[in-house]
């Protein structure tokens, strides 16, 4: 089997549910599942010295996840978001300010592990700090010398991003995932127009950018994929939704290491949407049995 190497990049947090803290953050969410499919993935992050941060670095090094990049914040806490679920089980997020994660520094050490991977993974929330930002954007500009696949997910919480913010990331990516709500702003963003024709819109997006592929996450509905050359649209799978947090960040998951293993990509766009059904039909974005079955009490 081939073994893809992927580095993920961008925050480590707790999602507070009503009902108790779990485990989360969208690159964090994407490494776990990435590692549940035989894939080794190295964390590039920051975490409080406190208890959370302790925790959350258990649970990924658990995963057999590379942790050596996750630095230690001494007076700034791990991540949290506040959630609150519709009775859909879709979420509202209250991203809380002053993380670990945003003080994620640059280091020559992260340039040698980028430039060994296969593909790197990242978003626009991880860049609301200009400490952050900035390490960000050096690990791409080295994946990008090196040829290295760009994995954007866009995961736009307010009010964490601008129209640049998102352009500039999208001319960064290679790879480039979109859930329907956030449709619309890239679009804005990015000065492509088509509110009508779906495919249209994220053939614009391939061109444009010169992007290997747009992903476009549609809910219960599954999912639209556009290459250069192909066009896939993928029905969803039927579930009970217990929540839908971490959906896409599994169906993004599946579909990279899909990529990265040379998969008909037909295949992957079914294993993604089927990836995402199962985390719809769990509680909390890594859930059974890949979340840690022991308490987490914060």
């Amino acid at each position: 089997m081939n073994f893809p190497v992927v580095v993920s990049l961008g925050e480590v947090l707790w999602d507070l549910f009503p009902d108790g803290a779990r485990f989360g953050g969208a690159p964090a969410n994407f490494g776990c599942h990435a590692a549940a499919l035989d894939t080794r993935v190295s964390m590039i992050s920051a975490v409080g010295d406190d208890a959370k941060g302790r925790e959350a670095v258990a649970i990924l090094r658990g995963y057999g996840i590379d942790v050596s990049m996750i630095e230690r914040v001494s007076d700034l806490s791990t991540g949290s978001v506040g959630i609150i679920l519709d009775e859909s089980g879709i979420p509202t997020f209250e991203i809380h300010e002053s993380a670990a994660w945003d003080r994620i520094a640059w280091s020559s050490e992260m340039e040698s592990m980028v430039i060994e991977a296969d593909a790197i993974y990242f978003s626009t929330l991880v860049q609301r700090g200009e400490i952050s930002r900035d390490m960000t954007r050096r690990v791409l500009d080295a994946a990008k010398g090196s040829r290295i696949p760009r994995v954007l997910d866009v995961n736009l919480r307010q009010p964490f991003f601008d129209n640049a913010l998102i352009r500039e990331s999208v001319e960064r990516c290679s790879i480039l995932k979109i859930s329907d709500s956030e449709l619309f702003e890239v679009t804005v963003a990015c000065g492509v127009s088509g509110e009508n024709d779906l495919e249209g819109v994220l053939r614009a997006l391939v061109d444009r950018y010169e992007l290997d592929l747009v992903a476009l996450t549609r809910g219960p509905d599954g999912a639209l994929i556009v290459s250069s050359n192909e066009t896939i649209d993928q029905a969803g799978t039927p579930v009970k939704v217990a929540d839908t947090v971490g959906a896409g960040d599994a169906f993004t998951a599946r579909l990279v290491v899909g990529i990265l293993r040379g998969e008909n990509l037909r295949f992957v766009a079914k294993e993604a949407c089927e990836n995402a059904a199962f985390v719809c039909s769990k509680e909390g974005a890594v859930p059974a049995p890949l979340q840690s079955s022991r308490s987490i009490q914060l």
